[in-house]
């Protein structure tokens, strides 16, 4: 009785030391979930201040943010003047080592920017580095390694074990480390760069667009790393251009205030819809995801729309066409839709499982050759990725052969 006039006095103590009577109406357990309840509705509170603080806050300095963006863009571009000079690298091998990026990128799932801050690294080391062949593998693995660190979550960041057993184990582990460090050391440490997926959200930010408008950009966006005309174009101006191209695939209304996101570059617009016919393998099954709203598949309706409103208007200009003139025009209006066209490479009827690319980059002939056989190709390759020896294939010329272009060690 005297604990329950102390507490009628005093009021009801959380103690666990002090014995409770007259709890038959659960009066401290109520009190507990209103004190939960009344901490959720504050952290709740928090965080809308919070938004609301951040969205102004990057009201107000979006101007200047958006001018620091478009100087550190211009500071961190490729010279592909430079890259034009490699004595080994062709172009024609670009689509080979981009698929493996994407692959690559796509099983860590890294962020959207990394893969793009990951295509720049290796453009400004090929601008100012001679690459061999046999080390151009090398030279992604540590721009993606690069990125990923950067800008990505730690626990997504790709092991060197796992770039190895991704390449067929053709390189040491300490190669990654030492091509890691010479990108850095040949970049001289600067690192960031303002990527096509940045601009992107800032033109969002300031139109409405939707999800699918978002995917169809960045698809866009991806497709013109497969090709050297968009290496010079700026990342603000392509985010813009896609974005504008996206909208009239997908039948969305342009903006036509005079906003930064509405400047964009016709020209670099027109370029992009001639690029559009057959982009990657690699890209389009990546981009036919549902969670990416299906926007390869649905691009891909578009031009075989377009084909056959061109097809039908070619037609229609004819006063008397015959049957076989007609068919003929329908097949070269949809050759002519095809060109130009991203570098393919071959599809193989079985593709073992953790064989993303071939290790080292083929030679153009090689592939380009009609009798090549299918399945001495796969063979070759599984017997290359199990007994290649990558002492004799890349021990064999060391970095102190080539002071200009490797670390010594």
């Amino acid at each position: 009785m005297a604990s329950t006039k102390t507490q009628a006095n005093y009021g009801y103590c959380e103690s666990f030391f002090v014995e409770s009577y007259d709890d038959t109406d659960g009066i401290f357990a109520r009190a507990a979930a209103e004190r939960e309840r009344s901490r959720a509705m504050s952290k709740v509170q928090q965080r809308h201040m919070a938004a609301d603080l951040s969205r102004l806050t990057s009201e107000e300095y979006l101007n200047d943010v958006l001018d620091h963006m478009e100087v550190m863009e211009a500071e961190t571009m490729p010279d592909i003047n430079s890259i034009e000079i490699q004595t080994e690298i062709q172009w024609f091998m670009r689509p080979y080592l981009l698929d493996f990026l994407l692959e690559a990128h796509h099983a860590f799932q890294l962020l959207p920017e990394t893969l793009f801050l990951a295509v720049n690294l290796l453009d400004r080391y090929c601008s100012k580095r001679v690459v061999y062949k046999r080390h151009y593998q090398l030279v992604g693995c540590a721009s993606l390694l690069i990125a990923a660190k950067y800008g990505d979550r730690k626990e997504r960041v790709p092991t060197i074990k796992e770039l190895k057993s991704m390449c067929c184990s053709l390189y040491d582990d300490d190669m990654f480390t030492q091509m890691e460090w010479h990108v850095l050391q040949t970049l001289n440490w600067i690192v960031g760069h303002p990527t096509v997926t940045g601009f992107l959200e800032i033109a969002l930010n300031e139109t409405s667009a939707d999800t699918e408008v978002q995917n169809m950009a960045t698809y866009i966006s991806e497709m013109a790393l497969y090709h050297k005309d968009f290496i010079p174009v700026l990342p603000s101006v392509m985010a813009r251009s896609s974005l504008a191209l996206s909208r009239y695939v997908l039948g969305r209304a342009q903006v036509n205030q005079p906003e930064w996101a509405a400047r964009y570059d016709a020209n670099v617009v027109m370029d992009l819809s001639n690029q559009l016919a057959r982009p990657s393998q690699a890209l389009f099954r990546k981009y036919s995801s549902s969670h990416l709203s299906n926007v390869a598949t649905t691009l891909e309706q578009f031009l075989q729309r377009q084909s056959m409103m061109q097809a039908q208007q070619t037609v229609s200009q004819q006063p008397y066409p015959s049957p076989a003139q007609s068919t003929l025009d329908v097949q070269q209006v949809s050759g002519a839709m095809m060109t130009p066209q991203t570098p393919q490479k071959h599809v193989y009827a079985a593709v073992p499982i953790g064989v993303l690319t071939p290790p080292e980059t083929p030679e153009k002939d090689f592939y380009d050759n009609p009798t090549y056989n299918v399945n001495q190709n796969l063979m070759h390759r599984l017997h290359a990725c199990t007994t290649v020896n990558s002492a004799q294939n890349v021990q064999s010329y060391p970095y102190s052969s080539y002071p200009t272009s490797y670390p010594s060690q």
